[in-house]
């Protein structure tokens, strides 16, 4: 697992510097600027994701709510002091120090509701004690971010803590209802705002306006064409001199498919597969169910936003403008993703641990997760 992620995080770098010099060099002077800011997060990403392996994942329960409560203030904060870029407020700080809290949220909200989820028992299955919280509790997160605006990071939450919601042993009933109202919600925030229905027509109808709304759809796709089975090479692609707006950001997969052509963006949805699987196995053989919906949560979290962005890249889905974990251009981002796999680690390593943290500290280990319930007791 920490093999894939240092193989994805060193071949992002490469695929930054190649798909941001021209558009570094035209903003900066300087056609390393881009890269050199991502290899610096890249550093103290992986820092922390070390410090955060070698920490019991339990000792995070207790910090569950201040984390939730520290990121509610700075979602707050980013809508009333943000900085604004791109027609939407989603940073806040001076300068090149900038945080967007809303990535950070994923991990934040991840683990507030692993131990809210692990806390209830019995009870998630009511709707009075189960449902309705978990709405509110997920509806405020949502409806802050959606004030940035961000749909992208706000789906991304919402496949999060509703796979979360799931395994932790919530009822048929229950996800009907979540799935009901959650698709009329979605489907009128999409066609709620200008630019969201822009994006869905560039979906459905890119050609009838190849320069206007569907442009960066068809360019993506012509620089995926040129590329073919084994690309043009490293560093050769013509999209990314500002034909594909946003190359190395949410349009990184194709540059990466011009470059280096289908095999290697095959063999990059091969390591996200195995690296989700990996995930899923660690949530699957913790011992304590605090573990398991946090390495669930966090598994989800990188297998959907990875397939929002190549997915809307391939035209298979609308763009949604979410970057590729751990390759897309972005800081907050990748020490975001590597901070949760520090922790999906800790859960690897300290999940089944016997004579350790968590029989000193006894949990409740009852299998009620619809996914990765057991059918005994350990």
């Amino acid at each position: 697992m920490v093999a894939i992620v240092a193989i994805l995080t060193a071949f992002g770098l490469v695929a930054v510097y190649s798909a941001s010099f021209v558009r570094s060099l035209v903003d900066f002077g300087d056609p390393y600027s881009y890269v050199l800011r991502q290899g610096v997060w890249a550093i103290g990403g992986a820092v922390g994701m070390f410090v955060m392996a070698r920490i019991d994942y339990r000792r995070l329960r207790p910090l569950a709510l201040p984390l939730m409560a520290l990121t509610i203030l700075l979602l707050i904060a980013v809508i009333a002091v943000g900085v604004e870029g791109g027609g939407a407020r989603r940073w806040i700080g001076v300068g090149e120090l900038t945080l967007q809290p809303a990535e950070f949220a994923k991990l934040t909200v991840t683990i507030y509701l692993a131990a809210w989820l692990a806390s209830r028992g019995g009870s998630l299955r009511s709707f009075e004690h189960g449902l309705v919280p978990f709405v509110l509790i997920i509806g405020t997160v949502s409806a802050l971010i959606l004030l940035q605006p961000n749909l992208g990071t706000t789906l991304i939450i919402l496949a999060i803590t509703v796979t979360m919601f799931w395994v932790a042993g919530a009822t048929f009933l229950q996800m009907l209802s979540l799935f009901g109202s959650g698709l009329v919600a979605i489907t009128v925030l999409a066609l709620g705002a200008g630019y969201r229905a822009e994006r869905i027509t560039a979906f459905l109808h890119a050609e009838k306006d190849p320069d206007g709304i569907g442009f960066q759809t068809l360019q993506a796709l012509i620089a995926i064409g040129n590329g073919g089975l084994t690309g043009l090479g490293l560093g050769a692609s013509r999209a990314k001199f500002f034909y594909l707006p946003e190359s190395h950001t949410d349009g990184i997969f194709a540059i990466v498919g011009e470059e280096l052509g289908l095999l290697a963006g095959l063999a990059m949805l091969a390591l996200y597969i195995l690296l989700m699987i990996r995930g899923y196995q660690v949530a699957r053989r913790a011992r304590d169910e605090f573990g398991q919906l946090v390495a669930t949560g966090i598994t989800t979290w990188v297998a959907v936003q990875a397939f929002l962005n190549i997915g809307g890249i391939l035209r298979v889905i609308p763009l949604t403008g979410v970057p590729l974990p751990f390759v897309s251009y972005g800081s907050n981002a990748l020490a975001a993703l590597l901070l949760a796999m520090g922790v999906l680690v800790s859960i690897s390593r300290y999940g089944n641990d016997r004579g350790g943290y968590l029989d000193q500290h006894p949990v409740d280990r009852r299998p009620r997760g619809a996914i990765i319930r057991r059918g005994q007791e350990p």
